[in-house]
């Protein structure tokens, strides 16, 4: 194993490992790994009973390895109140059919640790396109979350010692939307983290085994 990209809206036929990601209404057949969410830009869009009812159909799918993305956003104009049901609706779907979570959350970390308690959710949950700051990284380790780092990194120096201070065991590497080449997120992770290319692979590796270990066995 290669390359692993926990988070991409690109698939792009090569030998490395892609969690790609897709939504219900847009969905894609053929794809070797995918996630598959009611991400929270589109729930106003969505007629969300019948997509939550397809990606139950999904779940049963060996290709299909996580739930989302979904999550929580403060910075968009539906409602927090719309968007919590809708992802608690998907972390009930995670649940049942013991598939991790990928989140997308901006400006409600505490929002999700609390749903993560309530429901009393035990199967991993990542935080993709993580980009803040070490307290937040540290609430959410401390709460049991994976991060996944991938344009920021590349972006914003000033995330390196944030990066560098996530245990081993508790991130992945992303493109997301970004142009740039999984190889470039892992050049720049292995440079702040101090370890070769390949020890780093190693380490990604590992953490997907661990947390996707019921899906791709």
């Amino acid at each position: 194993m290669g390359f692993i990209n926990l988070h991409t809206h690109h698939h792009t036929n090569t030998d490395i490992l892609e969690l790609v990601n897709q939504y219900p209404d847009t969905f894609v057949d053929g794809l070797q790994h995918y996630s598959i969410g009611i991400h929270p830009w589109r729930i106003n869009d969505a007629d969300v009973e019948a997509q939550l009812d397809f990606i139950e159909q999904k779940m049963i799918d060996t290709a299909c390895l996580a739930v989302g993305e979904c999550g929580l956003d403060k910075r968009i104009e539906i409602p927090l109140a719309q968007q919590l049901p809708v992802f608690e609706a998907q972390l009930r779907l995670a649940e049942q059919y013991c598939k991790p979570v990928i989140i997308h959350c901006v400006a409600a970390f505490q929002e999700v640790i609390a749903l993560k308690k309530e429901i009393g959710i035990s199967v991993p949950m990542v935080v993709h396109g993580f980009s803040k700051n070490s307290q937040v990284a540290q609430s959410l380790l401390d709460n049991g979350f994976y991060l996944s780092f991938g344009k920021y990194l590349l972006r914003n120096p000033e995330l390196s010692p944030v990066f560098t201070a996530v245990p081993n065991s508790r991130f992945f590497l992303e493109t997301d939307t970004i142009e740039e080449d999984i190889s470039q997120v892992y050049e720049v992770a292995a440079g702040y983290k101090d370890i070769s290319l390949e020890d780093l692979k190693e380490i990604v590796k590992t953490n997907f085994l661990n947390v996707f270990s019921n899906n791709t066995a």
